[in-house]
């Protein structure tokens, strides 16, 4: 009988000849899963052998991972930003980059809790979520035009208990909000890669993840020049939009705020360093 640190060996070997990232990691993380284990706990038990049922719960989860289908997807759930969000194809998985926006946000916003916050692009609802639990008497509402992203989003809002205060819209950016209504915050993950770099992606990225969330016209800028395009009428004064971008988008964005209308223009490195986020403010 093979011990529960033979079948993570085993499980890294495969991992790596698949070319997996992190491959010791991945298996440790879907093994202690399939057993119901933590990881601390699969330490406490590497000798422990394992029985036939046991690994017959392994295998699936390895094979799938083994054809590059992502380890929150096998999962069916990510933690980020301090919550647990259902994850799956239907929207892009939250990345780790783009937890540093809601601090980068506090900083900004200098203790004064925003009323109305829209999330333009919300996918699983990760920020909208986010922003709803960080600022309890905001109202958040959360735009997409993939009615599947809105159905994730949906599951996360309602299992968070925040149905009451984050409203789903299918809107194509602005165009589905009642007329008038204005925030103190807009958020903004759109679809900022060109062609070209969505095909050169990695196949957990490529193969299963919705395109039309990753990929946009213009290089990449299309959707972006839109938000900013818009966002001066649907801000209050003083209110910020905050957009996550492509690396190579900054030096445009930059022009385009203040000639859209808002000022304090501010391009932002996330922790590694990247140039990731773009503020404006009304």
């Amino acid at each position: 009988m093979l011990t529960i640190l033979e079948v993570i060996q085993k499980t890294t070997d495969f991992f790596v000849s698949k070319g997996v990232e992190s491959a010791r990691l991945n298996a440790e993380t879907l093994v202690g899963h399939a057993l119901g284990l933590k990881r601390m706990q699969l330490y406490l038990q590497f000798e422990k052998p394992l029985a036939d049922g046991d690994l017959d719960r392994i295998r699936p989860l390895v094979k799938r991972r083994g054809q590059r289908e992502p380890l929150q997807h096998i999962l069916g759930s990510v933690e980020w930003g301090g919550l647990v969000l259902k994850c799956d194809r239907r929207a892009l998985i939250p990345r780790p980059e783009t937890e540093y926006l809601p601090e980068l946000l506090a900083a900004r916003l200098d203790g004064v809790s925003p009323q109305a916050v829209l999330d333009l692009g919300t996918g699983s609802g990760a920020l909208a979520c986010v922003l709803a639990v960080r600022y309890p008497e905001a109202r958040v509402t959360a735009v997409d035009t993939s009615v599947e992203a809105l159905a994730l989003a949906a599951e996360n809002v309602a299992a968070l208990g925040l149905g009451e205060r984050v409203r789903l819209l299918e809107s194509d950016w602005f165009a589905a909000l009642p007329a008038g209504e204005t925030f103190d915050l807009i958020v903004a993950n759109p679809p900022y890669l060109a062609s070209e770099e969505t095909s050169a992606a990695e196949p957990e990225v490529r193969v299963f993840e919705p395109a039309a969330a990753l990929t946009a016209a213009e290089g990449g800028l299309a959707d972006l020049r839109r938000i900013v395009a818009g966002a001066r009428e649907r801000l209050r004064p003083g209110g910020w939009l905050a957009m996550e971008t492509g690396i190579a988008h900054h030096a445009e964005l930059l022009a385009l705020l203040p000639a859209a209308g808002l000022s304090a223009a501010e391009s932002v490195a996330d922790l590694t360093g990247r140039d990731r986020f773009v503020f404006g403010r009304a």
